[in-house]
């Protein structure tokens, strides 16, 4: 029976994350070329000896804490069928699910599990801006979430147990749902193929591709996820941004006006007028770039790190940073950088910092890499700004010390 556990006992393998190219006899540009948005890839032991740095119990604790965003799916039991329930969840609830049927999923499990951060740098050759999150899901036998469809790109890395996953490539009607629950559950799915995936095995799919994994026995399955905005989503986002900054005075104008011979018409005259006053707000590329960096940098949910009670001084940042040797990107925070014209644009949840060109080598090494070693950055450790920053950063949480029970990957 799943029981809550905040303790984390379970065996940690760091040769299962470190950085390596799980394709197998496929190079990682022959995976985007051809499967990549495309098409479905089962890869047998992508991570050889993968074990899980994680067991069922401390899922469930991580489930009781009230910042971990957490769901359960009962097929049976529930007051419908195919119940969802949302975390933080008690001890007491896990002692009263029944044995089969339902499964537990914990969101973002790699800002609590240091080893799941380190998976996502088997995956690196993708853009970060397009990261997502690792989702944890945990299941006893005949556990699922139901066959159903997502709209983003995601690799299912099997970390305990066996799963059975049926896939079905074929356009989904729209009308193809279950009633009365909140899962978008198809109603009628026959799978065109399926597998089993033991521990290391692991399931590529892109988007639109209905699927439906069954537990066998008690399983795990790790699903490293990656974002895609939709149309409706950037358009809103980039509206949004631009609409305060136009002036009120900026209005429509038709002083060239003729008579109309049917006042009642909307002239083509008329609508090229307004078709210029759409065009010119898409006009400047400038704005477009740097808002994008803002808003695909910014936390989904809102969600980030209170800062630091104790802020250190650029003085005492630069000694820990000496005796540290380290300097690890929070998991909670997103970067990016563009290189336009005269400027690097640095932008870092949602923020945008306007950088000299020469601070190119910066932008690159923060965004590109997780955990920053001390070489990396000896050569600034004498530029004030740099130290002012860099210290700002890590006061606000953007970047954290190791602790003394770090290892890093060689």
């Amino acid at each position: 029976m799943l029981q809550k556990s905040k303790n984390r006992t379970s065996p940690i393998s760091y040769a299962s994350f470190r950085k390596t190219n799980p394709f197998g006899e496929l190079t990682e540009q022959q995976f985007l070329s051809d499967y990549w948005h495309k098409k479905p890839l089962l890869i047998r032991q992508a991570f050889p000896g993968f074990s899980t740095p994680i067991n069922p119990d401390e899922l469930a604790g991580l489930a009781c804490e009230e910042e971990v965003e957490s769901r359960l799916v009962l097929e049976k039991d529930g007051p419908t069928p195919w119940t969802l329930e949302h975390g933080p969840f008690t001890e007491d609830r896990f002692a009263r699910l029944p044995e089969t049927h339902w499964t537990l999923l914990v969101q973002e499990a790699n800002r609590y599990i240091p080893e799941l951060a380190l998976l996502r740098g088997a995956f690196d050759f993708i853009p970060h801006w397009r990261n997502d999150d690792v989702m944890v899901s945990y299941a006893p036998v005949h556990g699922s979430v139901g066959p159903h469809v997502d709209q983003y790109d995601v690799f299912l890395l099997q970390g305990l147990g066996r799963r059975r996953w049926m896939i079905n490539p074929d356009p989904v009607d729209a009308n193809n749902l279950l009633p009365d629950t909140e899962l978008k559950i198809m109603q009628d799915f026959s799978a065109c193929e399926e597998w089993i995936l033991e521990p290391g095995d692991m399931l590529y799919l892109p988007p639109g591709v209905a699927h439906y994994g069954i537990a066998l026995d008690e399983c795990m399955t790790f699903s490293i996820g990656f974002r895609a905005p939709s149309h409706a989503e950037i358009l809103s986002s980039f509206i949004d941004d631009l609409v305060p900054d136009l002036a009120d005075s900026l209005r429509y104008a038709d002083g060239d006006l003729q008579i109309q011979k049917n006042p009642g018409e909307i002239t083509a005259r008329t609508l090229t007028g307004v078709h210029n006053i759409l065009q010119q707000a898409l006009s400047d590329s400038s704005r477009i770039n740097r808002w994008f960096g803002r808003y695909i940098t910014e936390p989904q949910h809102n969600e980030l790190p209170e800062e630091r009670e104790s802020h250190l001084s650029p003085a005492e940042f630069r000694t820990q940073l000496e005796q540290t040797g380290w300097l690890i990107r929070s998991e909670y925070s997103r970067f990016a950088f563009i290189q336009e014209n005269e400027h690097v644009y640095l932008f870092i949840d949602g923020q945008e910092y306007d950088l000299l060109p020469s601070w190119i080598y910066i932008a690159q090494l923060i965004c590109n890499h997780r955990h920053l070693k001390l070489e990396m950055l000896q050569s600034w450790l004498d530029d004030n700004v740099f130290i002012e920053l860099f210290c700002a950063l890590y006061n606000h949480a953007k970047f954290e010390f190791p602790d003394a029970s770090w290892i890093p990957l060689k």
